[in-house]
């Protein structure tokens, strides 16, 4: 039997609903927060071995480059927890037809994008 399926090779005429957006965008953040902890994790250890250690750990967050990585991090935060708490909604039966779950994964991504920079002027 000879399937008669379209075939799409233009990958730029592809778009995914703002649902799924959001749900790659919930799985994305958590695997930054996890390699986050790490850095976290690294910066605690050293930051109690010694004095010097603390003044190294408190040189780099003071500098660009922590402050890069603690508004990446309090980004990812915030928007794990926003769709997290979307999609507990949605597992308790609200959100689910296409309209309101779209319109829901919109208003998320945007008072996360608010969120950020919101916070990120104020770490700056």
């Amino acid at each position: 039997m000879k399937k008669q399926r379209p075939v799409n090779l233009d990958l730029t005429t592809i778009r995914f609903p703002p649902a799924a957006i959001s749900s790659i965008l919930n799985r994305i953040t958590g695997v930054a927060l996890f390699f986050a902890l790490l850095f976290v994790i690294w910066a605690w250890a050293v930051s109690v071995s010694s004095p010097e250690g603390f003044a190294d750990v408190q040189e780099i967050m003071n500098g660009w480059v922590g402050k890069v990585i603690a508004i990446g991090t309090i980004s990812a935060l915030i928007y794990h927890t926003l769709g997290g708490i979307r999609h507990l909604i949605t597992e308790i039966g609200y959100w689910e037809e296409l309209k309101s779950g779209n319109l829901s994964a919109q208003a998320i991504i945007a008072l996360w994008i608010i969120l950020t920079v919101v916070l990120g002027v104020a770490i700056w």
